[in-house]
């Protein structure tokens, strides 16, 4: 397997590892889907809540791709701020 962000993070621990191996083959087609709706809305940006909304899918299937996405400089920290499910703050992604 390959190393972050090429892979899923996990913590080292036999759960985690388990369930990054699950995603393993799904990973390049989730962070090219989170990049693409990103990379679609423009300036406009999208927080994790509203990136897993557009794709319909869990958020946390989702958010991770979006620390993966950044740490491979495909997206950027936009600077805005929006108030996500739990009503605090969250990162605006912008395409990079």
């Amino acid at each position: 397997m390959s190393s972050y962000p090429n892979a899923p993070g996990h913590r080292n621990v036999e759960t985690s590892i388990a369930a990054a191996e699950t995603l393993a083959p799904k990973l390049g087609r989730l962070q090219r889907m989170a990049q693409a709706a990103i990379r679609d809305v423009g300036t406009h940006g999208l927080t994790a809540d509203e990136l897993a909304a557009r794709l319909k899918l869990d958020r946390w299937s989702i958010q991770p791709r979006t620390s993966e996405l950044k740490r491979k400089g495909l997206i950027l920290d936009s600077g805005q701020r929006r108030p996500n499910a739990t009503g605090k703050l969250a990162i605006v992604w912008i395409a990079g």
